[in-house]
């Protein structure tokens, strides 16, 4: 298992591995799916956008960016998705890991998730084990798939 840079040639298994967490609807705010045209905009619009590979198939990706501007925008955000059929074997670790590493190297201090959405149990455990600290929680601040609202909970960590 290796992470490197996206490249166009990545787009068809990144889009179906980023599309299929937002039709799960129970991580990502977004609410439409991307298509090549988009996806390459989407993914080449961040500070960098890592994929997840095992022989040559994509297992998972993130996007890297800024979380703010100007005096803040030494803050960065990032997102995870990974392959339903490679969960639970530590690429999202893996993707977490390189992402935090990338963000130093880029210059950001400091890692900041807006909305871990309080049932994604296994990003809370995997953000605790990493010594992300949890600022606090929005009641109600994602609106799930079939319409109930779930509690977010901010997460930030030191680079």
């Amino acid at each position: 298992m290796e992470v490197r840079q996206f490249e166009d040639r990545d787009i068809e298994q990144a889009r179906e591995i980023w599309n299929e967490v937002v039709r799960d609807g129970v991580a990502f705010p977004q609410l439409e799916e991307l298509d090549r045209e988009s996806g390459l905009e989407f993914f080449h619009s961040q500070s960098f956008t890592g994929v997840c590979e095992e022989k040559e198939e994509l297992l998972g990706l993130y996007i890297l960016h800024p979380n703010n501007v100007g005096r803040c925008g030494h803050i960065c955000n990032a997102s995870y998705a990974v392959a339903s059929k490679a969960r639970g074997r530590g690429v999202g670790e893996t993707l977490v890991r390189h992402c935090l590493e990338k963000a130093k190297e880029l210059g950001f201090r400091i890692m900041q998730f807006n909305a871990v959405v309080s049932s994604n149990a296994p990003a809370l455990k995997l953000y605790a084990k990493l010594g992300f600290t949890q600022l606090g929680t929005i009641p109600g601040g994602f609106l799930m798939k079939d319409g109930h609202y779930q509690d977010i909970i901010i997460h930030y960590k030191k680079l």
